[in-house]
């Protein structure tokens, strides 16, 4: 009998699970979005692949604003822990630049070559050394604020549950998150056949999932997905923004038209859509 997950199994599972076969043309987004990034980081100062940590891709790429002090924002990509790059999303970085915001892209070991607990403490290493070394990058350490999509809105959202204050850091050292179509329960990821190239166990799903890793109430969070994700995709949003109310987290949640789990994408990256308009609001822009 194959795996199932609240009343999914098989084809139908992976099809609600796996935005690649929700999304046919996947690849042809990809493809546009990886060329208008190389336009972007052109066009757009920068310094490119500074180091965060000692892992091989523990990089990041940072835009900084024009004026020194600048809010940071930090957007961290999707690809089920175990692909994409942050070379596909540097437009992201354009209309926040353009805004006054200090950007930096950022890039993390992939799975199966780390675990996603590794994964998520090389995302706090970032967090960390963008609060210590935010002046000298053009930002202000006290307005540290993080956006997400897939795999990335995870993690994100893992930096909301951390205990800073015991590692010595302000409790409140992210100011603002935005979570787009995110993964929030690891548990139908284990039966997905992409996890032959993720590697997640059971255990470490059980780890990694946010209703064993409770958001504190340090700042508010937009939980935004595609209406045109799957219905199941969808539900694990509406849920994780019903857990941030619950946990007393200024929530807001949105279904975004018809966008589905690639072309959300694109609308991060123009400056008058409201993804882009609530990211600049959360940071006073």
């Amino acid at each position: 009998m194959s795996a199932s997950y609240k009343g999914l199994t098989g084809e139908a599972l992976e099809r609600e699970y796996n935005p690649r076969l929700a999304a046919p043309d996947f690849q042809a987004y990809l493809d546009a979005q990886a060329s208008r990034s190389a336009k972007t980081r052109d066009a757009l100062t920068g310094s490119l692949d500074m180091r965060y940590g000692d892992g091989p891709l523990q990089t990041m790429d940072i835009f900084p604003a024009k004026t020194p002090n600048a809010p940071i924002h930090v957007f961290i990509h999707g690809g089920y822990w175990r692909g994409l790059d942050k070379n596909f999303y540097s437009y992201i970085a354009e209309p926040l630049v353009a805004a006054g915001a200090t950007v930096a892209m950022l890039n993390y070991d992939l799975a199966p070559t780390l675990t996603i607990s590794g994964i998520v403490g090389q995302t706090a290493d970032a967090v960390r050394w963008l609060h210590a070394n935010a002046r000298q990058v053009g930002g202000d350490p006290d307005r540290l604020y993080l956006s997400g999509h897939s795999a990335g809105a995870h993690l994100a959202a893992m930096m909301l549950a951390r205990n800073w204050a015991a590692e010595g850091r302000p409790a409140d050292i992210v100011k603002g998150v935005v979570a787009v179509s995110g993964v929030y329960e690891l548990e139908p990821v284990t039966m997905l056949k992409v996890n032959s190239e993720i590697g997640l166990t059971a255990d470490e799903a059980a780890r990694n999932s946010l209703v064993a890793n409770l958001p504190r109430p340090v700042c508010p969070i937009l939980v935004a997905v595609g209406g045109g994700e799957t219905p199941d995709w969808i539900r694990q949003s509406a849920d994780f923004a019903k857990l941030c109310r619950e946990r007393g987290l200024t929530t807001d949640y949105w279904e975004i038209g018809r966008e589905n789990h690639f072309s959300i994408c694109d609308r991060m990256g123009e400056a008058r859509h409201p993804l882009v308009r609530a990211m600049l609001a959360q940071m006073g822009l």
